[in-house]
């Protein structure tokens, strides 16, 4: 199966040069570059790719709205690409439906393995990373907490799971601290994002810190 990219970059050798790495793999069509958000969001709604790469400052309309567009319009998976991993904007694009982050100086093969990873469905941060990412821009930013009765229609397990990913545990971690299989842990997991309309195990970490079930700056083993 071919996964299909729009590549969105201001920067025209960026743009191309990524563009260029990635049409190279046998499983990877990249189906269009364009230089500005809007032009990206036309671009997925025209082409319906899988992955779209998109720089977190373009003008007409920036990456974090364009990233919202598109998880707002349909299947297709975000990757917000920055030039430091300390990007002001990064719980922001988080927030609005990005599957994770890749930085410019991004090397070859790890561009290529995040496309591939994306697509598959997983989030490109390892749980323990997005953890302390969303950890440090929900203290930062002081954000409101959703309700916690959204949390309701999860069973006990389920709830269990949530607060496990929060705190960034992988699933061999989970399952040994619920004393159950792995693939009883995957199973939960896609039953809470499910349930709770999440994308991805990054959104399952938001939404264990905005519903209060973590309270931000609480450490992973509290």
């Amino acid at each position: 199966m071919t996964i299909r990219v729009v590549v969105a970059d201001d920067q025209e050798l960026v743009r191309s040069g990524f563009a260029m790495i990635l049409d190279v793999q046998e499983d990877i069509e990249v189906v269009a570059e364009v230089g500005d958000g809007a032009a990206a969001v036309e671009a997925v709604a025209r082409l319906a790719p899988d992955v779209a790469l998109l720089d977190i400052r373009m003008p007409v309309l920036d990456g974090i709205e364009a990233c919202r567009a598109i998880s707002a319009g349909g299947a297709c998976r975000t990757v917000m690409l920055t030039t430091f991993d300390s990007d002001e904007y990064v719980y922001e694009a988080l927030h609005a439906g990005a599957s994770g982050f890749l930085l410019k100086d991004v090397r070859r093969d790890d561009l290529v393995h995040a496309v591939r990873v994306v697509a598959a469905g997983e989030s490109l941060l390892a749980p323990s990373v997005a953890r302390r990412l969303i950890e440090e821009y929900t203290t930062a930013t002081a954000r409101p907490c959703l309700p916690a009765d959204r949390l309701e229609v999860l069973t006990a397990r389920e709830r269990e799971t949530l607060l496990h990913l929060g705190r960034g545990l992988s699933n061999a971690e989970i399952a040994a601290s619920l004393v159950v299989s792995e693939h009883t842990v995957k199973s939960h997991v896609g039953n809470v994002l499910a349930k709770l309309g999440l994308r991805d195990r990054i959104q399952a970490v938001i939404c264990a810190y905005e519903t209060g079930l973590i309270a931000a700056g609480t450490p992973s083993g509290e």
